[in-house]
């Protein structure tokens, strides 16, 4: 491959010589020739969802005699486990509970940015997957600030070990309250406790702050992987940690094993002996679990696990299935992972994980996301926290190794739901074997009776405007909840990530297309059960929960945002749900708004955005405002 230029915008390379450093660029320039294949992988994508929705094709199996596009693996060997994977490391084995969050705040000085990464690792989490995608905002320069914390508290810095020790003493002050106790002893071994693992972000995603020459677009995969690894390999080596990511969004086997290439090269960079790496695959794509064996063969001795969650995975067969006018789903509320698709699919890869490879070596299965914090009325924490157990339980029934919390507060609510089996995994549990068979792909998308509502609708509608609203101001996660429930203590507010926006938007976009019949009259919206989900009871829904959260006070709405990053969230939720064409992803439209606050800048980018994707079939994912 010949080497290609890097070019990082502004005075970057400067200011964050601490993550650029030169070992990085180094690497960076290695790693630069396999943006092309990123880019025509992603180009693949886009045709293939292109040529389903016009002659309606669903997503089937792969033929068991072909290679799997990318390897030299078969289809068939893949699936019999005639492959050589990975021996979970021992800081692996167990991962009761993974805390998930990023690892610096929008627009804050470091000692107040890294007080994240403290609280991760004080948290007693098994491990804490550090975010660098659907929770991490990425205004200004956020995904350098979480790199530049992550090296600093890995590296144990001084800087860092002043703030984790203020940290331990208000953790402490709170388990008081909450548990009747304290849950560090001693601030500085619990430092050790917890596993460091990185959430690089998709390919579908681009980088903000490089290009290549001639202004082409470069993928954050490629930039996530080789910052975060380059520059913290020898630390964790040298503390007896293992390097460990997260990888989202991956849809098909192929995408895979542009994944295992990828880790490949720069452990050969490095020095490193192949395998160091090691890698969970979060199943978030519909695809993706129709090829769940074929994954994990191409991803060999780098991968140990996967996790299933809910979110992204609903958004995934929602885009997945749009041009089916019988495929609609119901209040995002009722789908749980018992629903119809999402048992099915939870099903499938605790399957998977429990099938041996060639030398007998299992797989990890983590559990899903717990979105609840323990912060509201005693009886509404109470109730939720039950909740919470019963959903934990129920995983760890099914097989599940552990699951995610989604704040610190959760992890000793919910471990000892692992803590009293007492077990490190539950991998090696035998479960009936994979099958593939026409009964098994309906299953995927199975859809079952439940409610379409107007209150599941303003729901949507609320949590959606208010998730664009806090994206334009740096929180890609955010602890929110419909505006008729504000001021109500006993709904607790749930943390809701970049996911939990798309879904949102998928499902009224469904409803407003497929024409959603709504099952239960609404006096307030003069609705009747049997009445159709349209154009003009979803403008009247939109008007009326936008001007609640204009009404709202500040500790829901912040106040300037009500005159800059609302309105623009607004006209992105409105153009996204009543386009016919439905666009692939709504973080599109939020990442080229990023740092923009004029409404008529943002109807330009919107309807460019817009043009480009019904013209080309290409989406725009770069920079706009890219500064050489």
């Amino acid at each position: 491959m010949n080497k290609e230029k890097i070019i990082i915008r502004d005075q970057l390379i400067e200011t964050y010589a601490d993550v650029y450093t030169k070992e990085v660029l180094d690497a960076l320039e290695i790693m630069a020739p396999f943006n092309r294949e990123v880019k025509k992988l992603m180009d693949i994508r886009m045709q293939r969802r292109k040529e389903r929705a016009q002659k309606a094709i669903r997503i089937d199996f792969l033929n068991p005699e072909a290679r799997i596009p990318g390897s030299d693996i078969r289809v068939k060997d893949a699936r019999a486990g005639n492959f050589e994977g990975a021996m979970v490391p021992a800081d692996l084995q167990r991962q009761w509970i993974q805390g998930t969050g990023p690892g610096a705040k929008p627009n804050a000085p470091l000692e107040n940015s890294i007080r994240n990464v403290a609280y991760a690792l004080l948290s007693g989490a098994d491990g804490w997957m550090f975010d660098g995608e659907d929770a991490l905002g990425q205004v200004n320069t956020m995904s350098l600030d979480n790199q530049r914390n992550l090296k600093l508290a890995i590296q144990r810095s001084p800087v860092f070990l002043k703030v984790a020790e203020s940290v331990a003493a208000q953790m402490n002050a709170w388990s008081q309250s909450f548990f009747g106790e304290e849950k560090i002893s001693d601030w500085r071994s619990q430092l050790d406790f917890t596993t460091k693992i990185f959430r690089a972000r998709g390919l579908h995603l681009d980088d903000r702050h490089i290009e290549l020459t001639g202004g082409i677009s470069f993928s954050a995969s490629i930039t996530d992987l080789t910052l975060y690894v380059t520059n913290n390999y020898r630390a964790l080596m040298d503390a007896g940690s293992s390097v460990v990511l997260y990888l989202p969004k991956i849809q098909t086997a192929e995408e895979a094993a542009l994944w295992n290439r990828l880790i490949t090269a720069l452990e050969n960079h490095l020095g490193l002996p192949i395998g160091t790496v090691k890698v969970y695959v979060l199943v978030e794509q519909l695809e993706a679990t129709f090829q769940l064996m074929e994954i994990r063969a191409v991803l060999g001795k780098h991968f140990v696990g996967y996790n299933t969650g809910r979110w992204d995975y609903i958004n995934s067969v929602s885009d997945a299935l749009s041009w089916d006018p019988d495929f609609i789903n119901p209040n995002i509320e009722s789908i749980g992972m018992t629903y119809g698709y999402m048992r099915n699919y939870e099903d499938r890869v605790r399957r998977a994980v429990n099938t041996p490879d060639a030398n007998g070596n299992y797989a990890l299965w983590q559990g899903g996301m717990e979105p609840n914090i323990p912060v509201g009325s005693e009886a509404g924490v109470r109730s939720s926290m039950e909740k919470a157990l019963a959903g934990a339980a129920r995983e760890q029934r099914e097989g599940a190794s552990g699951k995610w919390v989604a704040h610190w507060k959760m992890v000793h609510i919910v471990r000892p739901v692992w803590q009293r089996v007492g077990e490190p995994n539950q991998m090696g549990r035998n479960f009936p074997p994979l099958g593939y068979s026409p009964e098994d792909a309906a299953g995927l998308v199975l859809l079952e009776e439940a409610p379409r509502t107007i209150r599941g609708a303003r729901n949507l509608l609320s949590v959606g405007l208010q998730y664009g609203n806090a994206f334009g101001q740096g929180m890609q996660a955010a602890a929110l909840k419909p505006a008729d429930f504000f001021g109500n203590e006993d709904v607790l507010y749930l943390m809701e990530d970049m996911a939990t926006g798309e879904i949102r938007l998928s499902i009224l976009w469904e409803w407003l297309h497929k024409k959603a019949i709504i099952t239960e009259s609404d006096a307030a919206s003069g609705v009747t059960a049997g009445d159709v989900f349209t154009l003009e009871l979803f403008e009247q829904l939109l008007v009326e929960e936008y001007d609640k959260l204009l009404k709202a006070s500040s500790k829901d709405v912040h106040e300037s945002s009500k005159t800059s990053t609302l309105p623009i969230a607004r006209r992105i939720l409105e153009v996204y749900v009543k386009e016919s064409t439905k666009i692939p992803w709504f973080i599109d439209l939020l990442n080229i708004n990023l740092n923009n606050f004029s409404q008529k800048e943002a109807e330009k980018r919107i309807h460019m955005y817009v043009k480009q994707l019904k013209e080309t079939g290409q989406r725009i994912t770069a920079n706009l405002d890219f500064s050489a």
